[in-house]
């Protein structure tokens, strides 16, 4: 029998320890089958930096959430084990000792099977995890909700920042480029060329702007077929959502989804053989009355549902 979160109706939800949705830590129990994570890591960023402080603020955030999901039909807590793992500890002065330190945590919290939903920190800490889930199960599908392409070549020379881990990710061989999507793309780019890239690399684009004349139902049609039965990390970007949305983050963009639309969307995955995802570029400093931290957090315990779903065997 699953451990839940602590009941709200005996312990108030503003008091206790701040884990995700008051979640058992991992040392309180024999076995997790999903684990929450949190990098506090930001040393990849180009412009505001602070989401070293992301994992922090979706956990308080998600202090209101609640046992049972009724978009999904699930109860994620009693469907499966879920837990809070902490943080793993990456070096912010050096971003290649960081990448080694999030990859083999990846590994060690995922050698029984568990399955991992990452709180970052910056997008940089995609690679890593991309890098043990292929480790797992090998090159693996990738749906990317973000504003940004993130498959940049460099900064200032930098192989490894948050604009460049898919391009990265795509030359080590570890993403399976018959089924790779970006959502919610939208923003100035440096030039065509970045496209033509992208295009190349083997990702389709699903705009922000196709989001809102399409609809939420036709896009995750698109994102199904594309991806079929392959295993699929989904990684989140909050800073998809538009910046009414989501404020706290480090590089903003106008003209983004809803949270209502990022919801749905993922909702719509339900059945989709997910491995792993993760949610970062929350930087609380840049935040107001929690907006970001309770998106995010909604967001993660969406991710935890879906997975919990495949668990029970309810998808």
């Amino acid at each position: 029998m699953p451990v839940g979160p602590v009941d709200a109706s005996k312990n108030p939800r503003y008091a206790g320890f701040a884990t995700f949705a008051r979640l058992p830590r991992l040392d309180q129990v024999e076995h997790a089958d999903i684990a929450v994570v949190g990098v506090p890591f930001d040393t990849g960023v180009s412009y505001r930096p602070g989401a070293r402080f992301g994992p922090s603020h979706v956990r308080e955030s998600s202090r209101l959430l609640r046992p049972y999901n009724p978009a999904l039909d699930v109860s994620p807590f009693a469907a499966a084990q879920v837990v809070d793992a902490g943080d793993i500890a990456a070096n912010p002065f050096n971003i290649n000792e960081a990448l080694e330190t999030v990859q083999a945590s990846a590994l060690d919290l995922t050698a029984g099977g568990t399955r991992l939903v990452t709180i970052g920190g910056d997008h940089t800490i995609a690679l890593p995890l991309l890098r043990a889930a292929a480790e797992r199960h090998g090159p693996v599908a990738l749906v990317h909700f973000d504003a940004h392409l993130d498959t940049w070549d460099t900064y200032f020379g930098a192989e490894y920042t948050h604009g460049t881990p898919f391009r990265r990710a795509v030359e080590e061989g570890i993403l399976d480029t018959e089924a790779l999507c970006h959502v919610g793309t939208r923003g100035p780019l440096y030039g065509k060329k970045d496209l033509e890239d992208d295009r190349r690399f083997g990702f389709g684009i699903v705009t922000s702007s196709d989001v809102f004349r399409q609809g939420v139902d036709e896009v995750v049609d698109k994102i199904r077929q594309r991806v079929g039965n392959r295993p699929v990390y989904v990684s989140v970007d909050i800073d998809v959502l538009d910046p009414a949305h989501a404020p706290g983050t480090g590089t903003p963009e106008a003209g983004g989804l809803t949270s209502r639309e990022l919801l749905e969307i993922l909702r719509g995955f339900a059945g989709l053989n997910l491995i792993g995802a993760d949610v970062v570029e929350v930087a609380p400093a840049y935040d107001h009355a929690e907006l970001t931290g309770v998106a995010a957090s909604h967001v993660a315990y969406d991710l935890v549902s879906l997975l919990a779903m495949r668990h029970g065997g309810q998808a």
